[in-house]
């Protein structure tokens, strides 16, 4: 049957929240939950085609999807810039929202509208799939067509525990402890034998600032020449800030959120000496104008998910460019589908410079028939219908059937209430935290 010929309406919406294992990761948060929740979203047109997507699957994530997925039923599926408002519709219960911080993102305080992004995303990437399927076109040429044949990622590092406390229960690893220098440049080496990273960010706000500094130039040792990020997602002050950035210029490519807030960043960007990138000060359009302003930050790391989208991905770094401000692409825990999507709307940025973060090599489950490969740290792009990817229907009712039996304790992220598993007196600590 021919595109032109296909009818593209949308007969059904398939959610399927899951439960994915996650090793010990520490942040400055806490630690991660044995096993982390995730939405995969199926779309299906009445031609047969069926879309795939995936985001947050928290319990405020699944309220909204739901009568949104509903809604979607006998529209268009190509018709992804009317999914915003169709999503503005869908109600979001305010105490899902009011206070609370986007712990899986670390980006900062929650609102309607994020939540509402995060959802849309999914969506979105399912519809654009749908479609490239239907017209034999990979989603990379539904968004303007490739610019690059492999998207390079870096090696994401993480203090870490041996494994989930005694009595929880979860899902071995082999990775053993992070807990030092040695233990951060034996992470390094084993992402840079496994995959090829030639780049690597840590994941700092966890110890004391010096002992990461000393974490960060065991790296530089390790792998001299090499791109190295530390990223303590906002637990320092602006004088810790300088006085880290003082002792690593010169050997970071880039400090991530080293304080809270767009007011502190720009006080240490003016100051600091280091590019400094965010995904927690600008998560949002309306957020760009005082960062850019105010020279807060020179990296925005993007996130489809939280963007809103492949679309608005690409929005984003149309605005980036217009400012010199450059662009790359933030992380957090998920699996293949969202890796996919990543690397499609990747390949469609002409300025990225930096190597993306991706969570996936932590990640030992997932819901496709076929892993996505790296290959010397990168991912080839697709060129297949669609993402590329397929669906593995027994990996996803297992995921889901684990949903299913769980208690409802681990269907919302906590990566505190994780950490007081093994240590009761735990509290989130106010930042800055040094």
């Amino acid at each position: 049957m021919s595109g032109a010929a296909r009818d593209l309406t949308i007969t059904d919406v398939r959610l399927t929240p899951v439960l994915v294992a996650d090793p010990p990761l520490l942040n400055t948060q806490g630690v991660h939950q044995p096993y982390t929740p995730r939405l995969i979203i199926e779309v299906v047109t009445a031609d047969g085609t069926t879309g795939v997507g995936e985001t947050y699957g928290d319990t405020r994530y699944l309220e909204p999807a739901r009568p949104l997925a509903a809604r979607l039923v006998g529209r268009q599926v190509s018709d992804v810039n009317g999914l915003t408002a169709v999503a503005d519709a869908v109600a979001v219960d305010a105490s899902r929202v009011s206070g609370r911080v986007d712990v899986g993102g670390l980006r900062g305080a929650l609102s309607a509208g994020k939540l509402r992004a995060s959802v849309v995303s999914g969506f979105e990437v399912a519809c654009l799939d749908a479609l490239g399927k239907a017209l034999g076109l990979p989603v990379h040429a539904l968004l303007g067509g490739k610019v690059r044949d492999a998207v390079e990622y870096s090696a994401y590092l993480f203090y870490k525990w041996a494994a989930h406390p005694a009595g929880v229960p979860a899902e071995p690893d082999d990775w053993g402890a992070a807990l030092d220098p040695a233990g951060v440049v034996a992470q390094a080496r084993r992402f840079a034998e496994r995959y090829g990273f030639t780049s690597f960010k840590l994941k700092g706000g966890v110890f004391p600032p010096e002992q990461e500094v000393a974490a960060v130039r065991a790296l530089a040792e390790a792998f001299p020449g090499r791109p190295l990020r530390l990223d303590p997602n906002g637990a320092w002050s602006v004088p810790t800030s300088l006085k880290v950035a003082a002792e690593l210029a010169g050997v970071l490519e880039y400090l991530e959120d080293p304080a809270l807030g767009t007011p502190a960043m720009a006080e240490v960007a003016a100051r600091a000496g280091v590019p400094l990138a965010t995904n927690m000060c600008v998560t949002t359009f309306e957020e760009i104008p005082e960062a850019f302003r105010t020279g807060a930050v020179q990296i925005v790391l993007s996130d489809h998910h939280y963007w809103g989208g492949l679309h608005a991905t690409r929005q984003l770094a149309a605005v980036c460019r217009a400012f010199g401000v450059g662009v790359s692409m933030h992380s957090n825990t998920h699996l293949g589908i969202s890796l996919a999507a990543m690397t499609h709307v990747a390949a469609t940025v002409p300025d990225l410079r930096h190597a993306c973060d991706t969570h996936y090599p932590w990640q030992s489950e997932d819901v496709l028939t076929e892993r996505l490969a790296f290959q010397g740290g990168a991912v080839a792009v697709s060129d297949a219908p669609g993402l590329g990817v397929e669906l593995d229907r027994e990996r996803l009712a297992f995921l889901h059937r684990r949903w299913l039996a769980d208690d409802g304790a681990l269907r919302d992220r906590d990566d505190a209430a994780a950490m007081r598993v093994a240590d009761p007196g735990w509290v989130t600590p106010a930042v800055p935290r040094w």
